[in-house]
């Protein structure tokens, strides 16, 4: 049994001229990166193995970052599935020398726990979430895995109960 705050993860990086575009703002690829380290750091604490990212989805920017910002990047899992979990991120800016902290993105990422030969592994554990932010995020987990199959092409959409719920309501 493990808890969210076992596998939050918290990095601190500094924008600096190789970081950005022409315009000095951050690169949404090198974002991308230090997101997929940050979020395979707490995967792994939970997996206590070597995890391999499934998926990224829902993205969201809501500001720039600009060379000379600070951000931190926070992650933690959020639920586990036979053998993945999904791990949310927070991204907050630095802005002013620290005179304020914005949020600037958030997502998920799903990874995949992998055994000793690089192959799928079971994840035999539970984890409990403590806060109302941890439940929520738990709760919406599944909605958000089964949108993540269907697109995929995984699932069938009639098999997603937890989203056909959301929509119809069955007398």
């Amino acid at each position: 049994m493990k808890y969210p705050k076992d596998t939050l993860t918290i990095m601190t990086e500094l924008v600096q001229i190789k970081d950005a575009n022409n315009l000095g703002n951050l690169h949404g690829g090198r974002l991308m990166y230090w997101m997929d380290i940050c979020s395979a750091i707490a995967a792994s604490k939970l997996a206590e193995s070597p995890v391999v990212t499934a998926s990224v989805d829902n993205v969201s920017f809501h500001e720039p970052i600009n060379v000379g910002d600070v951000l931190t990047i926070e992650s933690k899992v959020t639920r586990t599935f036979r053998t993945s979990m999904e791990v949310y991120l927070e991204i907050w800016v630095h802005k002013d020398y620290g005179k304020r902290k914005v949020k600037s993105n958030d997502a998920y990422f799903t990874f995949v726990s992998l055994n000793n030969e690089g192959k799928p592994a079971p994840l035999n554990l539970e984890l409990i979430p403590e806060t109302d932010h941890d439940k929520k995020l738990y709760d919406g987990a599944l909605r958000r895995r089964q949108v993540r199959l269907v697109l995929g092409g995984r699932m069938k959409v009639e098999d997603a109960n937890e989203l056909r719920a959301l929509f119809f309501h069955d007398k």
